[in-house]
C-alpha cells in the first residue's frame, strides 16, 4: 500500500531546516511539473531510454528517486518492469497517487512519501535506478547526492541508472546589451540611487535562454560524471578551461550547460540529450556568468581560465562559483585589450 498521506510521512517536514523545507516545497505546486512534463526534450528522453532498454527493464525492480507525478516510474511499469518504487518528500505524491490508480498501475507501483534517507523501501534491493535529479549548472539543488545514496544502499552489483553519464560545458558570448540594462538599471530606479544593489547582482548568475548566435569562442568541456562510480565528493570539482574568439566581438560573459547520455544496451547508440543554446529549449535554459571584464577579442584569442564549484556552506543545495580567468589578446592593442581576473558567484 503506498504511503503518501501527510502523517504517512516517512520524513516530517517541520524537522527539516528552513533551506531544506523551501526546496521540498518548491515542488508541491503542479505548475513547476507541468513545466518538466511539457520539456518534451527531457521527457521523451526518459521514456526513449526505457524503451529501448526495454529488455533489460522486464521483470526488474525499479526505484524512482523523486518521481513527482510518477511519469517516469509509469513509463518503467508500462515496459515491463515487475514493480517500480517511486519515492518523494513533496505533497505532489498525493496527486501521483491518483494518476498511477487512474492509469491501471497501483500493483505495479509503491508510492511513499518521504527523504530516501528515512522511506522503508518494500525490497531489499533494486535493480535499476532512474531519477530526473538535473538542476541548473547540472548540480543545482545537489540531487544527484541523493540519487549516489540510492546507488549505494539499494542498487544491485550491475544494476542500471537513467541516466547514467553527465558532463557540463563552457563557451564564450557576446551579450552586451542585457548585461547592461541588468546593471544599469540599478543605477537609477525612479529617481534614488541603487547601485548597491549592482554587485549582488554581479554575483548571481543568470539562468536564462541564450541565442545560438551569441556564442563567440570555441566551447570546452568542463567535467564530466557516471553515476555508475563517482562519489558525492567528486561532485565539488575544479576545471581548467581554454577558449578561443571565432571574430571579433566582445566576450561579457561565459555560457554554460551540460549534456546528458542513458546506458544503451550494446550495439545501440544511446540516448542523448544537450541543453546548449545549440540544442531545441528545455527548461533547465543555460546559465550565464557575467565578467568583470568586457574582453575586446581578435579572432584567434585566447581566454583561459578555471572554475571551481562547490556546495554553499549555509545552504548545500546552493552553489559557490569561482571562475579565474586570463584573456591573452594578440594583435593590435593587445597589451590593452589583455585582461587577468576572477570573479565569484552564488546560485541560490
Amino acid at each position: 500500500m503506498s504511503k503518501t498521506d501527510v502523517n504517512d510521512s516517512a520524513t516530517l517536514k517541520k524537522d527539516l531546516n528552513e533551506y531544506e523545507q523551501h526546496y521540498f516545497s518548491s515542488y508541491d505546486h503542479h505548475g513547476i511539473h507541468e513545466e518538466m512534463l511539457q520539456d518534451s526534450v527531457r521527457t521523451l528522453s526518459y521514456r526513449n531510454a526505457i524503451v529501448q532498454n526495454k529488455d533489460l527493464f522486464k521483470d526488474k525492480i525499479v526505484l524512482d528517486v523523486g518521481c513527482g507525478t510518477g511519469i517516469l516510474s509509469m513509463f518503467a511499469a508500462k515496459n515491463g518492469a515487475k514493480h517500480v518504487i517511486g519515492v518523494d518528500m513533496s505533497s505532489i505524491i498525493e496527486m501521483a497517487r491518483e494518476i498511477v490508480d487512474l492509469n491501471g498501475f497501483s500493483d505495479k507501483i509503491t508510492l511513499l512519501r518521504g527523504k530516501l534517507e528515512d522511506v522503508e523501501l518494500p525490497y531489499p534491493k533494486v535493480d535499476i535506478i532512474i531519477s530526473e535529479w538535473m538542476g541548473y549548472f547540472l548540480l543545482y539543488e545537489s540531487m544527484m547526492d541523493t540519487v549516489l545514496l540510492a546507488r549505494d544502499r539499494y542498487l544491485v552489483e550491475g544494476g542500471l541508472i537513467l541516466p547514467d553519464k553527465c558532463s557540463i560545458h563552457i563557451a564564450g558570448i557576446e551579450d552586451a546589451q542585457y548585461k547592461d540594462e541588468k546593471l544599469n538599471y540599478w543605477q537609477d530606479v525612479y529617481g534614488f540611487d541603487y547601485s548597491p544593489f549592482i554587485p549582488l547582482v554581479k554575483r548571481e548568475p543568470l539562468v536564462d535562454t541564450v541565442n545560438h548566435s551569441a556564442v563567440n569562442t570555441t566551447r570546452a568541456k568542463l567535467v564530466e560524471f557516471d553515476l555508475n562510480t563517482i562519489t558525492v565528493a567528486d561532485l565539488a570539482f575544479k576545471s581548467k578551461f581554454k577558449l578561443e574568439a571565432k571574430n571579433q566581438d566582445f566576450i561579457n560573459g561565459l555560457i554554460s550547460w551540460f549534456d546528458i547520455e542513458f546506458p544503451a544496451p550494446k550495439g545501440k547508440k544511446p540516448v542523448t540529450f544537450s541543453t546548449g543554446a545549440h540544442a531545441p529549449y528545455t527548461h533547465w535554459k543555460q546559465t550565464v556568468f557575467y565578467l568583470e571584464d568586457d574582453l575586446e577579442s581578435e579572432k584567434g584569442d585566447v581566454l583561459e581560465g578555471e572554475l571551481s564549484c562547490t556546495p554553499n556552506k549555509t545552504n548545500n543545495r546552493d552553489l559557490d562559483v569561482k571562475i579565474a580567468y586570463d584573456f591573452k589578446a594578440k594583435g593590435t592593442e593587445s597589451a590593452q585589450r589583455s585582461k587577468k581576473n576572477t570573479n565569484s558567484y552564488v546560485m541560490h
